[in-house]
């Protein structure tokens, strides 16, 4: 592969050949990573992309050498002229000392809670006698400044709890990349992270890049970061790279029927689909990968091939730098092109709503969810006393509607209120004032019992599926346990009628007797909206409901929810910080800012001209998968972190990271009004579209 400069490429910093790793531990192989090729040159970033058990981590680690005893390493792994499959121990530990940084996933397992966040990250420079122990304190300082950490003299002595998930990923990115590492590997390290927090991550990390001219391996599932931010991509699929190339040639012409399904499972940020094009069934686990392409079970185009199930195909050059393991990569192309979306322009945007669910009338005056002026305090308490010295205004003042058939889409950036609003509104969380009407009914003053009946109507699903079934039961009973606590098991029919909830939510009534560990993330999501589903309720609250699914499975998912919809009339009260997906499945959108609504519209209403501030901030930090794209659009990076709920700012509660504030806006809180000539409503004093506001 040559570089674009022309002439001779510079060599690799990272050179990885055959590279093989099976684990041992659990009485048979297990092979996670099954020969494969790439180079990483400096400057340059690799993104690695594919699906959870594809093997992206377990090439991480065995890069670094960090693979557990179980772990057979074949092949050939070289940094410089360290051979890191033959190295030992010390010259391991010398190598990532100085020329290797790795970013894990969530910083706050990175980082040791009972040491200072400055010690932590010029530890290893110390360590390998790089930095003198005398000059420790203001190198630290130093390396978080230039992660744009504000006050770093008075930071690098604070420990992580007292930094926000945003900081504290910066803090990692800066001991990654502490004492100029030549190869820096990245292991998702925005997924847990908020757009706004995202973006501001990744303009860090390239940042740092530059700066230093290391070379960048990207470990990632969000393809729009991998479009923005990657010279060349590698796609894993059970434990190969099926699909390798330049960045803007994977994106326009891919030549792999995987990469297409990634592509067309994604919902964007700057295009409208009727329905999502999802890969079918599940990632094969590494123990059990099927014969000829591991990919031929899921593939429109091999899927009744006898080639593809007989026969494993090869990486091979189809175009110029360019690799496919396909049989029939010719036919690949218009897979993409038949089901490809096409952008809305904003003059139709504006125009209306999404479409609700079928045969639902939207009646104004009749809502089947009205919240007025909902607030949510929680006291703070010190001493032995445990005194209230202070509040926290987890939601201050929301209102809303969720009309009967649609969805109402809630987002903001993780503190801003948005679940402790959910969990309100259905009980789960006593609320310190305001009105929450379900059905004409008033929630907040309703005794235990008829709360419980209340919530046969309305129901929670919930975002972690892993942690939200009980490991012990089988997920039979756990689907009929809203019908025994409401007593009706028998009236309802049963477990004929936990049958067919599996069969609604698109499983099978052979697993009932399975326990959820036995189960896909994808398919326990599933069980949860079965469970949800089960008292034939009017109203879902989903939180986050697809954020821990890959892209493919999350494609499932959210069709799924929108065939439900149709078919049974629900409402929906979808609260996420994915505005992609929100714009797929929402007929109206609000955006909560620390504790309040500061914007209301139609779906496409929103998204072609947002007026708040804050709302224009968050759109534009949306990776979009379209590398001809990088660069252009005006991002808008805020800059800090949303402030803390407990000491909200005075007035406006965005201005001191509003890039319109003025004078007025740190003294006099904006009215929630109409927008003239827009179905918005909006908190802002000088509301308005970005190109009329910016001139």
């Amino acid at each position: 592969m040559t570089t674009s400069g022309g002439g001779a490429p510079p060599p690799p910093v990272l050179s990885v050949r055959g590279l093989r790793v099976t684990f041992t531990g659990s009485g048979r192989d297990v092979p996670a990573v099954r020969g494969i090729d790439f180079d990483v040159r400096a400057g340059e970033v690799l993104g690695i992309v594919g699906e959870s058990g594809s093997g992206k981590s377990v090439t991480a680690l065995a890069v670094t050498g960090l693979l557990p005893p179980t772990a057979r390493l074949e092949g050939s792994i070289r940094i410089g002229a360290v051979e890191v499959t033959e190295a030992d121990p010390e010259t391991l530990r010398r190598m990532r000392g100085r020329d290797v940084g790795m970013i894990f996933q969530d910083p706050t397992t990175t980082l040791n809670p009972v040491l200072p966040i400055g010690r932590q990250v010029i530890e290893g420079q110390v360590a390998h006698g790089f930095v003198a122990a005398g000059d420790a304190g203001a190198q630290a300082a130093e390396l978080l400044r230039e992660v744009d950490i504000p006050d770093p003299d008075a930071r690098v002595g604070q420990y992580p709890h007292q930094f926000s998930g945003g900081m504290r990923q910066r803090a990692v990115i800066a001991m990654a990349m502490a004492g100029e590492k030549r190869l820096i590997i990245a292991d998702e390290p925005t997924t847990a992270l908020d757009v706004t927090v995202q973006a501001q991550v990744l303009a860090v990390l390239a940042k740092r890049q530059a700066q230093t001219g290391a070379a960048v391996i990207l470990i990632t599932h969000d393809l729009g970061v991998v479009a923005e931010t990657a010279d060349r991509v590698a796609v894993m699929y059970g434990g190969r790279i099926v699909e390798n190339g330049e960045v803007g040639e994977i994106f326009r012409r891919p030549r792999h029927p995987y990469t297409v399904g990634l592509l067309r499972s994604l919902p964007r940020v700057d295009t409208v689909a009727d329905r999502l094009v999802p890969i079918p069934g599940q990632p094969p686990a590494p123990s059990r990968l099927p014969g000829g392409c591991v990919f031929h079970p899921r593939c429109s185009i091999g899927r009744d091939r006898k080639l593809c199930a007989a026969e494993e195909p090869a990486l091979l050059e189809v175009e110029p730098g360019h690799g496919s393991a396909c049989h029939y990569a010719g036919e690949v192309q218009a897979l993409l092109e038949a089901t490809r979306p096409a952008p809305v322009l904003a003059s139709a945007a504006v125009s209306g709503a999404a479409p609700m669910a079928a045969g639902v009338a939207r009646d104004a005056a009749v809502p089947l969810l009205a919240v007025e002026g909902l607030q949510v305090h929680f006291p703070i308490r010190t001493g032995l006393l445990r005194r209230q010295t202070g509040t926290v205004r987890a939601v201050d003042g929301v209102s809303l509607v969720v009309r009967a058939g649609e969805t109402l889409g809630l987002v903001g950036e993780s503190g801003c209120g948005k679940t402790t609003t959910g969990r309100a509104i259905m009980g789960l969380i006593r609320a310190t004032g305001g009105s929450v009407r379900f059905g004409g009914e008033e929630v907040t003053t309703m005794g235990p019992a008829a709360l419980r009946r209340a919530r046969r109507n309305m129901q929670y699903i919930f975002q972690d599926p892993y942690a939200s079934l009980n490991p012990i039961k089988t997920v039979g009973d756990i689907v009929a346990e809203p019908l025994r606590i409401h007593g009706i098991f028998d009236e309802m029919g049963g477990m004929r009628r936990v049958g067919e909830l599996f069969e609604l939510v698109g499983l099978s009534r052979t697993m009932l007797g399975r326990y959820p560990a036995e189960f896909s993330g994808g398919q326990k999501q599933r069980i949860g909206i079965a469970r949800a589903l089960a008292l034939s309720p009017k109203l879902l609250i989903l939180d986050e409901p697809v954020a821990a699914l890959d892209v493919s499975i999350q494609a499932q998912v959210v069709n799924l929810l929108q065939d439900l919809q149709r078919e049974l009339g629900l409402a929906y009260l979808f609260i996420a910080h994915d505005l992609s997906v929100v714009r797929h499945i929402s007929d109206r959108v609000a955006v909560m800012y620390l504790g309040r609504i500061v914007e209301e519209s139609t779906r496409d209403g929103l998204y072609a001209t947002p007026t708040h501030p804050y709302t224009q901030s968050l759109l534009s930090a949306v990776p979009v998968p379209d590398p001809d794209r990088r660069g252009k659009g005006g991002r808008i990076v805020l800059q800090g972190d949303i402030p803390s709920p407990a000491r909200p700012p005075p007035g406006c509660t965005f201005h001191p990271r509003c890039f319109r504030a003025e004078a007025r806006c740190a003294v006099e809180v904006p009215v929630f009004r109409d927008y003239p000539g827009l179905p918005t409503r909006v908190a802002c004093h000088f509301a308005g579209p970005l190109e009329e506001r910016v001139a």
